[in-house]
């Protein structure tokens, strides 16, 4: 019989909370602790102690977990303080080549969709910008279910494909395209984040989803890589190795989806779109 009181039992019992705390600490002298901040700790604390189905659930999610932290510790350490904020040659760049002639004029993409926006085209946009997020983790816990193989590969690969985009806004800070539209060169490092595009949808419907999302945004300054171009590509590769073709359609049409909405809705250039299928995503293919 063990009678030692720190067994590994008790060390796992309480190594959740401990960490809970540490992390609440951690958001109270960085980042200030926001209500997300408290419903992730009860999420957590719920799943690992409910059950040991739900445990071994949000021990496999970890990965994405972290990585959550992470970016959102930005806001301690914005990327504009380390190294110059691209604003100009990326716009430039941009024109230069996908740039649209009109009257005379060249505009960027972002440019012309601004002249041409809809109504329907607002509101499919928001509807692929919501389940950017939600589609992978929905994908994760089917996998979880699955091919418990593949559900490790999968979080490991969503987590390394992060970290690269987390490194590459560090090394090269970038202006969206809304930033430049609404202040050209010059660079305000207190602007905040904007839903751009995203508004739209939020004053067809009268609600402030978007708004309020975008206002919890770590960084301005964090346009390319666009993870939004990568986290479905993750999800389509993944979804090839699974035998439902549907889900392949799914995640086709998700991410072509959300590679329009980006540019659409002013949020990212075609280069960061790019760049987020090729410097971030690349790495799924080792995994």
């Amino acid at each position: 019989m063990n009678n030692n009181p720190f067994s590994k039992k008790t060390f796992s019992f309480l190594l959740i909370p401990f960490l809970a705390i540490l992390f609440l600490l951690f958001a109270k002298f960085t980042t200030g602790i926001r209500p997300d901040h408290y419903l992730l700790v009860a999420i957590i604390i719920t799943f690992y102690y409910i059950s040991s189905f739900t445990r071994r659930l949000i021990t496999g999610l970890a990965i994405i977990i972290v990585y959550w932290i992470i970016f959102d510790s930005m806001k301690a350490c914005p990327n504009w303080a380390f190294n110059d904020v691209d604003i100009q040659p990326l716009y430039d760049f941009e024109k230069k080549l996908f740039g649209i002639i009109i009257n005379g004029d060249t505009l960027v993409p972002n440019e012309y969709f601004l002249l041409h926006t809809s109504v329907a085209a607002d509101i499919i946009c928001g509807i692929f910008y919501l389940g950017w997020m939600p589609l992978p983790l929905l994908f994760a816990f089917y996998l979880y279910f699955k091919n418990k193989n593949l559900f490790l590969r999968f979080c490991m690969a969503f987590f390394i494909v992060n970290i690269f985009g987390f490194i590459i806004y560090y090394a090269h800070p970038a202006a969206p395209p809304w930033y430049y539209l609404e202040h050209g060169n010059l660079l305000d490092v207190n602007t905040k984040s904007n839903a751009a595009g995203l508004l739209r949808f939020d004053q067809f419907f009268g609600i402030n989803l978007f708004e309020n999302l975008y206002s919890k945004g770590s960084n301005v300054f964090a346009a390319m890589p666009s993870l939004h171009a990568s986290y479905p590509l993750i999800g389509l590769f993944y979804a090839f190795k699974q035998p439902l073709k549907w889900m392949r359609v799914v995640f086709a049409v998700v991410m072509c989806g959300i590679w329009f909405a980006a540019i659409y809705l002013t949020h990212h250039y075609i280069l960061d779109v790019i760049a987020g299928t090729n410097s971030n995503s690349g790495s799924i293919f080792r995994i």
